[in-house]
């Protein structure tokens, strides 16, 4: 049995060593159209690698994927978060959870776990080709020709798994797959702001990040950076929002409550609460709601404060000012810019395309798809690549 994995990321590596561990007698091949293999594993995680999370339920899991949702809950109880952390332990991979739930390697090196695949492909004799592009795909009476743009192979069964191709998803139309609009998703937001211009670093553990005239909405941490701002909250309203975004080219406003879910009200009755027990401070020296020093100068400074008031002489104009400023300060989006080097796409063939209990496409016999060429996409977290290892699994047990 000749078995070709197009794709030497994270859910094609994942299929082709379990097949191969499974099926000693099988010619597995993996064919990676750059030179280098597990590219995002290498870049996730800030280099750590973001392996899994550690929730393990299923109804848990599911509400991070904005494409696939509901459909990967058979998925998840076949191959779990607690499935990936087992095999990696079996292999000498020890994991830990980290605070937000998000699973690492003890190393904190993504090397690590590129390291563990490669031993594994070595180990059960996976074959692997580097740059091999694919460039067309055909079907023969007894399997597939798979070309590329320096050889011809023949296979029994074909396993696509590119991630986000441009040139794979024309070749998988041209065989007549049907495919979604295709937008990006785990983004970060582009703000030219005298707010928070020359702040980059600064971050916030909790706040609420809504889109002005939709209902995205979304809390979490938040971080400003050179072109406007990051972080958890903002990446995961770009996941939730990629289509709506898109629409409108990027460009949108947002709502911030840098005090994390306190309404108007409350702010304004802690800051005059604070203003009772401490009158004669300077307001413009002491940051509420846990806020960072310099952000919260250069807010006060914006409410047009000065720099000499103390908290007594606040006039009613520059308290509403504040309250707005915290509570609800408007921005302005222009455009998105890539996180990182982990960009992920929205979008992919259609999930009616393949039955989801094997992976295999239902009007191709023995052709597989996983990972992110499919219609099939998460939040940050480890969600992406749980998704990844569970469909490669999953095909290692029907091919």
């Amino acid at each position: 049995m000749k078995v070709i994995v197009i794709g030497g990321g994270a859910a094609g590596f994942f299929a082709a060593i379990n097949i191969a561990a499974k099926h000693p007698d099988y010619q597995v091949t993996i064919l990676e159209k750059s030179g280098k293999l597990l590219s995002k594993v290498k870049v996730s995680g800030g280099g750590r690698c973001n392996v899994t999370n550690a929730r393990t339920k299923p109804s848990e899991l599911v509400p991070f994927y904005p494409r696939g949702n509901k459909k990967l809950h058979p998925l998840f109880k076949r191959f779990s978060t607690s499935d990936m952390v087992d095999w990696l332990q079996q292999r000498g991979v020890e994991t830990k959870a980290e605070e937000d739930l998000r699973m690492f390697p003890i190393t904190d090196d993504s090397q690590t776990i590129i390291d563990s695949f490669l031993k594994e492909a070595k180990k059960h004799g996976v074959t692997i080709q580097q740059n091999e592009a694919l460039t067309q795909l055909e079907q023969s009476d007894d399997g597939w020709m798979v070309f590329t743009k320096a050889t011809t192979y023949k296979a029994d069964k074909v396993i696509v798994a590119t991630g986000s191709s441009t040139a794979t998803w024309k070749v998988l139309r041209e065989l007549g797959l049907e495919l979604t609009h295709l937008v990006p998703s785990l983004f970060t937001f582009n703000i030219k702001d005298s707010r928070i211009q020359d702040l980059q670093g600064i971050s916030f553990e909790h706040v609420n990040v809504k889109v002005t005239g939709t209902k995205l909405e979304e809390s979490g941490p938040l971080l400003i950076t050179h072109w406007g701002l990051s972080g958890p909250a903002i990446l995961k309203l770009s996941s939730r929002g990629a289509y709506e975004l898109a629409d409108k080219n990027y460009r949108f406003n947002v709502l911030i409550n840098f005090t994390g879910a306190l309404k108007p009200d409350e702010i304004r009755k802690h800051i005059q609460e604070y203003t009772s027990s401490n009158p004669k401070r300077k307001v413009i020296n002491y940051p509420l709601f846990d806020l960072p020093k310099r952000f919260w100068e250069r807010i006060v400074d914006y409410c047009g404060i000065g720099s000499e008031t103390p908290f007594m002489e606040l006039s009613k104009k520059h308290l509403n000012k504040l309250v707005e400023e915290l509570g609800q300060g408007r921005y302005v989006v222009d455009g998105k810019s890539t996180f990182k080097e982990e960009f992920v796409t929205a979008g992919g063939i259609k999930l009616s395309e393949v039955d989801l209990s094997t992976f295999e496409c239902k009007r191709f016999p023995n052709l597989y798809l996983a990972g992110e060429v499919l219609d099939i996409d998460a939040l940050t977290g480890g969600f992406n690549f749980q998704a990844c290892w569970s469909a490669g699994w999953v095909i290692s047990e029907h091919v």
